[in-house]
């Protein structure tokens, strides 16, 4: 089975996971500009008409694409409860403890019935505990500490975030173009 391709624009910079057959699609309307990464994978075909010789495409696993490809430019990346938990590295950003994500709930730091929003900067992991006893509340009103600030991703953070299965070189890709933590 093959990994989702991660595509770049052609400057570069991360815009998305593809499926192979879209990359495959890609390479055949000669839209790949250029290849990184050490992974390749090859797609075997139909048999050439004129040729009788069986037809095979190799795909990057990651590749630069011309195309109009749109980066989360102004947007934020699509909040998601699987993506704020991976965020938060399923902490309860209030008790501190990691738990499955099955015992895990999205919280809004300014309940929403109070005029907080769903967007990244006012939502956090906590365990459902935690979120019952903040109930309708600030954390301040309740009387918890926040444990860490909630932030908004980058897109290579969120790409990062959204695929479960990442190969080596495309991490290390995107890796660089994550914000680097505080020491």
């Amino acid at each position: 089975m093959i990994p989702a391709i991660l595509k770049l624009d052609k400057t570069g910079l991360p815009v998305s996971w593809i499926r192979w057959q879209t990359a495959a699609t890609l390479y055949a309307r000669r839209r790949v500009c250029w290849e990184a990464g050490e992974e390749r994978f090859i797609i075997h075909g139909g048999v050439n008409a004129r040729s009788g010789l069986p037809s095979r495409l190799q795909i990057g696993s990651i590749i630069a694409v011309a195309d109009r490809s749109r980066r989360f430019e102004g947007n934020a990346p699509l909040l998601t409860n699987r993506t704020l938990f991976q965020r938060d590295r399923n902490l309860c950003l209030y008790c501190g403890k990691q738990f499955p994500v099955s015992e895990l709930t999205r919280d809004h730091v300014v309940p929403v019935s109070r005029g907080g929003q769903c967007v990244w900067e006012n939502c956090v992991t906590a365990c459902r505990s935690c979120n019952q006893r903040k109930d309708d509340r600030t954390p301040e009103e309740a009387g918890m500490k926040l444990l860490a600030v909630p932030y908004t991703p980058n897109l290579a953070e969120y790409l990062i975030l959204s695929n479960r299965r990442i190969l080596a070189d495309q991490m290390e890709f995107l890796l660089s173009f994550a914000r680097k933590k505080a020491a």
